[in-house]
């Protein structure tokens, strides 16, 4: 286990009741505000990052390469950090960059290296590439898998776990259930492995937002073998695929709906990519009954309001001028 990290999120992030929403379904529903690390920086990734940049400067690195979406929250987080320490950062995006918004523009702003890649391009293949390249020129980069969802990176999620216990006696409840989008695994391990260390009986239950459920528990499987070899039995990772939808970062009609009706009713926003599908998939969970056994339910919001693109933005605007 790794004991170095930064010391740069605002933690510790509130955990907060969904008044409203607790009333309607007759169950105790929080909310923990992991969109609260940070500002250039915000959502959950820098708990992650806290890691892994303290790896890089221990380790001698001075150049950072990643990963993810043209969208990608962790690409932004990660740009952000570099420019603080001052390390060269290259991001390599996968996606459309018809539209010069969002973390793109943040990621750019914050002096990244952009290469953009097509759909159909590997990202390991391309960094592997750059690696060699930034190699040859004498740097030392480290390659941080998409989400920062590693053995390093983990170690964050294991740390908001011990945070989430404390809280729970502060408040005077027990969870039981901690729910959270799964991206790129890392955060879901993370969670998972502070449960299985305490030998918590909370469940932790994640929402797939782009691949299926058994890819998904081999990912965090790996990553915890990483962390301890101890560990033997993953009879308990629970991973629910069923609100993928159209695919990563896509949204329907109704599941805008869905975001707009939670943020007039909470006063709370979820973003189309990761949150909005994962509560979505947990609040339909608790509307079929799948929840009836459990009363107190925790959410783990990760942030990612850059992923509401001008095509997206434009729909909702469509949506709510028509209810006027």
């Amino acid at each position: 286990m790794l004991q170095r990290k930064l010391n740069i999120a605002n933690l510790n992030t509130p955990i907060q009741k969904l008044d409203q929403l607790s009333s309607t379904l007759g169950k105790q529903i929080y909310v923990k505000r992991d969109d609260y690390t940070g500002a250039e920086i915000s959502g959950n990734k820098v708990r992650k990052l806290e890691y892994t940049i303290q790896y890089v400067f221990d380790n001698g690195y001075d150049t950072v390469i990643t990963t993810g979406a043209i969208t990608s929250n962790h690409a932004r987080a990660t740009a952000a950090l570099c420019a603080k320490y001052n390390l060269e950062c290259h991001l390599v995006l996968r996606g459309d960059a018809a539209i010069f918004e969002g973390n793109l523009f943040l990621g750019t702003m914050l002096g990244a290296k952009i290469h953009q890649i097509s759909a159909d391009t590997s990202r390991e293949d391309t960094m592997d590439e750059l690696y060699h390249q930034l190699k040859s020129e004498g740097k030392h980069p480290l390659i941080i898998p998409v989400g920062a969802s590693d053995w390093i990176g983990t170690h964050g999620y294991i740390n908001a776990y011990e945070e989430i216990l404390k809280q729970q006696q502060t408040m005077n409840i027990h969870f039981d259930s901690i729910n959270v989008a799964v991206g790129s695994g890392g955060t879901y391990a993370g969670l998972w492995y502070g449960n299985n260390v305490h030998n918590e009986q909370t469940k932790v239950i994640g929402y797939a937002v782009d691949q299926s459920a058994p890819a998904f528990t081999d990912k965090v499987k790996e990553i915890i073998h990483d962390i301890d070899k101890s560990v033997t039995s993953f009879d308990s990772i629970n991973i629910n695929d069923h609100y993928i939808g159209l695919g990563y970062g896509q949204a329907t009609d109704e599941e805008l709906a869905f975001y707009v009706e939670i943020a007039q009713q909470e006063g709370i926003i979820f973003d189309p990519t990761y949150t909005g599908k994962a509560f979505r998939g947990l609040i339909s969970e608790i509307k079929q009954g799948n929840y009836n056994n459990q009363e107190h339910i925790l959410f783990i919001h990760t942030g990612g309001l850059q992923g509401y693109t001008e095509e997206t933005r434009q729909r909702i605007q469509h949506m709510i001028s028509n209810q006027d």
